[in-house]
C-alpha cells in the first residue's frame, strides 16, 4: 500500500490548554519501528488525559509542539519488524501515551493493539483500552467491590463513569452516582440507585444520609479539587476505599494529619498506563474479565459523540467544562 508522506493532524502548540490545539496539514506520516504497527486512524478517543497533557499537568507528558491524542482506532496499514498476528487490513484499537491519535495516521505498540470486536465499527470500540479497563481496575482488583456493598461513582455520565455504573450493578453493588442535574436521567437509565448533584456542596452528607450514616464502601474518584475531600468524607471509616484515577477539577491538598485524624480510609492511586507497565499480569486479568463482561452483554458497543478532526479543540474544551455526556470521538 502506498502511503502519503504528510497528513492532517492536531498539534498542541503550548501548555496553556486546549485552546492552543491547532490543525496542521503537513505533519509527517510516521513509520512503524520494530514492534509497532501503523494505523490509518478512523476514530480517535478524547480523554481527560488529553486535557491534562495540554495543560502540562500530566507527569512526564509530551512537550510542545506535539501531536495530541492518546487513543486511536483504525486499520493497520503497515507493521514494523518482528510484528506477527496483526496483518494489514486488521482493525485495531490502542493507546500511544506520547500522543499522535488526533491525526490521519498513528503508530501503536503491537503488543497493546487489540482487534476491534467483530461487528463493531471502529468508533464503537473507543473506551475498550482506556475508560473501561480503568473503571474495572478501580472496581475490582484495586477497589475490591463485592455484592451488597455501596459504591460512590463520580462523573457517572462520562465514558469511564458510565462503564463503572454498569459494572458495579453487575457485581451486585448499590450505586450512588454524581452528575450535573441535566445528566441525571442518563445516569438513572444506566442503573444507578441514587443520583446526586455533582456540583452541590453536600455530596458527603448526601452519601451518609443514603447509607444510614455508614458511608460508601468504595469511592471512584476522578473529580479532583475540593471534591476529593468530600469523597474521603463519604467513605466508610477504616474499611472504606477511595480509588483516585483523575483530577478533572485540579489538585487537592490532603495531609497525613487528615488521614490520621479526619479521614481514616484507604486511598489508592490508579493510572492505567502505569498499571499496564508495572503490573502486566493484573492488567491481563482485568482485560480478560472485561471481555467476559462484553460477552455477557454487560458492556455494549459504545455510541460516542463525534466531532470532525478540526473541531478537536472544541471537544476538549467541552470535556474540560464537563458539558458532555459519554465518550467523545474525533473523526479524521
Amino acid at each position: 500500500m502506498s502511503l502519503p508522506t504528510t497528513m492532517r493532524a492536531l498539534q498542541q502548540a503550548s501548555l496553556n490548554g486546549p485552546q492552543d490545539l491547532r490543525l496542521i496539514t503537513d505533519a509527517p506520516v510516521p513509520r512503524p519501528s520494530p514492534g509497532e504497527v501503523l494505523i490509518r486512524v478512523t476514530a480517535a478517543g478524547v480523554n481527560f488525559v488529553d486535557v491534562s497533557q495540554a495543560q502540562g499537568m500530566f507527569a512526564d507528558g509530551p512537550q510542545p509542539p506535539y501531536l495530541a491524542g492518546i487513543e486511536g482506532a483504525g486499520e493497520v496499514v503497515a507493521v514494523g519488524e518482528g510484528v506477527t498476528g496483526l496483518e494489514p487490513g486488521t482493525h485495531v484499537i490502542g493507546v500511544g501515551i506520547t500522543g499522535g491519535a488526533f491525526a490521519e495516521y498513528m503508530v501503536l505498540p503491537a503488543a497493546a493493539a487489540l482487534p476491534v470486536p467483530p461487528g463493531w465499527a471502529d468508533e464503537q470500540a473507543l473506551g475498550l483500552v482506556v475508560s473501561w479497563p480503568t473503571a474495572l481496575a478501580a472496581l475490582r482488583p484495586l477497589g475490591g467491590v463485592t455484592a451488597g456493598q455501596t459504591v460512590l461513582i463520580h462523573a457517572a455520565a462520562g465514558g469511564t463513569g458510565q462503564a463503572a455504573v454498569r459494572m458495579a450493578k453487575h457485581y451486585g453493588a448499590t450505586v450512588i452516582a454524581t452528575a450535573s442535574p441535566e445528566k441525571h436521567d442518563v445516569v438513572r437509565e444506566l442503573g444507578a440507585d441514587h443520583v446526586i448533584d455533582s456540583r452541590g456542596a453536600g455530596i458527603a452528607a448526601d452519601v451518609l444520609r443514603l447509607t444510614g450514616g455508614a458511608g460508601a464502601d468504595l469511592v471512584l474518584e476522578s473529580a479532583g479539587g475540593a471534591t476529593l475531600d468530600a469523597s474521603l468524607a463519604a467513605a466508610k471509616r477504616v474499611t472504606g476505599r477511595v480509588v483516585v484515577y483523575g483530577l478533572a477539577g485540579g489538585e487537592a491538598a490532603i495531609t497525613n494529619w487528615d488521614l490520621v485524624y479526619k479521614h481514616q480510609v484507604h486511598v489508592i492511586g490508579l493510572n492505567i498506563g502505569v498499571l499496564i507497565q508495572a503490573a502486566p499480569q493484573m492488567f491481563g486479568e482485568v482485560m480478560g474479565e472485561l471481555f467476559e463482561l462484553l460477552g455477557a452483554g454487560v458492556l455494549r458497543p459504545g455510541r460516542p459523540t463525534t466531532y470532525e478532526l478540526a473541531d478537536g479543540p472544541k471537544a476538549l474544551v467541552e470535556l474540560e467544562a464537563r458539558t458532555t455526556v459519554g465518550k467523545l470521538a474525533l473523526l479524521p
